[in-house]
């Protein structure tokens, strides 16, 4: 008897799920289900016809569509998606439904009305692989359209997926409007508008494990994933899933993926604590869903004594060791892409990402990036706050000339306040702004402002310790860049926190402490001027003479103009901490 006959043909399939559908759904499952319906009736339903697609099904927040011509099935997406980015410009953004495609050419499998085979399998991975409001295709697909269509193509390198045997190469499309493109070129900016730029990388803390077989224990793992879970909403870079919905995962064996699928986030922490004895130990991990990519991990251990203590002590730390680590993975993102195609956020990660580096001319990459920031997305905050911040570490290490009035930094960290009087980064900039005009008190005033929208902000301690430093006070500048140092311990600007802690030593006449912290920053950043006149000035006062003179030509060779008198005008230490530092200087042999 003959086998039974497997129909096959070669077809352009596109994959589409909603990010974030099961949390659109917990916070107003009526109101999701309405706008689902008017999107697929005035939408996506009649662009699918117009473009000679065929609906296979529908899963609930999925859809597979078939085509019979690959062209018609990456404009039928691309106009899809930028549809949507205009029915959500007046939707508030925790509102939004924002669909995810994939689209391949494969070799498919008819039964009946449906399809199957790897063809189809492969656009679902690809599907699983785009941002919110994104299209990824395979490489056969875009070999068959980058000489036909006018988007932007960019390549993100082979990606190994879940049940493909080999990895497959894959192609982000930029959806940006605006005049033609020619095939993989970078896009233009997608909006000026606000509703278009704060494309937050959003994150969500699962439920931490209790991994003791003790129930009471129970309690204390819920408490650090909640206060986690608080923490990080204090930090206005990332969208964080509220607790009800990450908690729903409790108790479950969960894949990274498909959590991060459902809640419609790119990263998920996820952790475990384990209790012997008196003592606990607490592991976290921070996954990079898209890529299934540790971004962080560590762990903790700590006494039960006082339980409530040791959980406010891990929760800082976590959340305080997680943002720089997910500033610079986004960074890292942004890096792979062109920069006329990021948005605000992208923008100011990249730059961020750029500038921590502290070389001179990364400071100036970072700086023209934060200004294309400013300039096309003009009521972002971060982007103000932020370049104020570069241009004035710039010139305090002395890499940019800027009017000693410092009037452009003042003016942007006065618009940040202004945008977004809740972003602890704009009241940085405002207190590194006092700090360089020697004024103290404001500056201190501003760095607790800071902390208080951020008990957790390491940046903020680090910046109020080195501006007690700045000003003789050697003990409580201690206290705070100790305690920045501790919150985030791999955190780049650690760099300048330990210049700051070499500063305070200094200032107690603890000179072989100031030298060993001056030469960890030289070693690690070369270029970085203030640790070699920092370390000129120490050794000098240490009797280390001829090493101070060595390092004084090497410091003159970073930084022709260096001088006593380029020192004092520079250089925001007050009068007493000044004179002391010139002193160091002095012997060193600088005139």
């Amino acid at each position: 008897m003959p086998e039974d006959r497997v129909d096959r043909r070669l077809a352009a399939i596109w994959a589409g799920d909603i990010a974030g559908y099961s949390r659109l759904m917990g916070v107003d499952e009526e109101g999701t289900l309405r706008q689902l319906k008017a999107h697929r009736r005035e939408l996506v339903d009649p662009k699918i016809t117009e473009h000679r697609g065929r609906i296979v099904k529908t899963t609930g927040d999925g859809m597979l569509v078939e085509h019979v011509s690959v062209v018609d099935a990456v404009r039928c997406a691309v106009e899809i998606q930028r549809g949507m980015v205009e029915r959500n410009a007046s939707v508030p953004a925790d509102k939004r439904i924002e669909f995810r495609l994939g689209i391949n050419v494969g070799d498919i499998i008819i039964d009946g009305d449906d399809i199957f085979g790897d063809g189809v399998n492969v656009a679902a991975r690809l599907e699983a692989l785009a941002d919110p409001g994104g299209i990824m295709v395979s490489s056969v697909v875009y070999d068959q359209v980058r000489d036909k269509l006018s988007f932007g193509f960019d390549d993100t390198g082979e990606q190994s997926v879940k049940n493909i045997a080999r990895p497959i190469g894959v192609h982000r499309i930029s959806i940006a409007e605006g005049a033609p493109l020619a095939a993989n070129q970078p896009a233009a900016a997608t909006s000026k508008s606000e509703s278009a730029t704060s494309k937050r990388p959003s994150i969500a803390v699962l439920p931490f494990a209790n991994m003791s077989g003790d129930a009471e224990q129970e309690y204390f793992a819920d408490g650090i994933s909640e206060d986690i879970i608080t923490g990080l909403s204090k930090l206005r870079w990332f969208f964080v899933i509220a607790r009800n919905s990450s908690f729903t995962y409790k108790g479950k064996s969960v894949d990274v993926k498909r959590v991060a699928r459902e809640l419609g986030v790119r990263y998920v922490l996820e952790g475990s604590v384990r209790k012997g004895g008196n003592r606990v130990r607490i592991t976290a991990q921070l996954i990079d869903a898209s890529t299934n990519n540790h971004v962080w991990a560590d762990r903790y251990d700590g006494d039960l004594t006082d339980i409530f203590a040791l959980q406010d002590e891990i929760t800082k730390k976590v959340v305080s060791a997680i943002e720089p680590r997910l500033l610079e993975a986004e960074g890292m993102r942004a890096l792979a892409r062109p920069p006329a195609d990021l948005d605000a956020w992208e923008l100011v990660a990249r730059a961020s990402s750029i500038f921590w580096r502290m070389t001179p001319a990364d400071s100036e990459a970072a700086i023209s990036l934060y200004r294309q920031a400013v300039r096309q997305h003009n009521s972002y905050a971060p982007a103000h706050s932020m370049l104020a911040v570069a241009l004035l570490m710039s010139r305090f290490i002395g890499w940019t000339a800027m009017p000693p009035n410092l009037k452009e930094a003042a003016d942007l960290a006065a618009r940040a306040a202004e945008l977004d009087g809740g972003d602890p980064w704009a009241h940085l900039a405002l207190g590194q702004l006092a700090t360089m005009r020697r004024q103290t008190d404001a500056a201190v005033h501003a760095f607790q402002q800071a902390l208080e929208l951020n008990p957790n902000f390491a940046a903020a301690h680090g910046f109020l310790g080195y501006a007690l430093a700045l000003d003789g006070q050697s003990e409580p500048a201690m206290e705070h860049l100790t305690q920045a140092l501790s919150l985030s311990p791999h955190d780049p600007q650690n760099i300048v926190f330990m210049i700051g802690l070499g500063l305070a030593h200094y200032q107690a006449g603890r000179y072989n402490e100031t030298v060993k912290y001056s030469q960890n920053v030289a070693q690690q950043r070369s270029e970085h001027f203030g640790a070699h006149r920092q370390l000129c000035a120490s050794l000098a006062q240490a009797g280390r003479t001829e090493e101070a003179r060595a390092t004084l030509e090497r410091l003159k060779q970073l930084q022709p103009n260096v001088s006593l008198a380029w020192v004092n005008e520079n250089l925001p230490l007050t009068p007493q901490a000044m004179k002391h530092y010139l002193d160091g200087l002095r012997k060193a042999g600088l005139e």
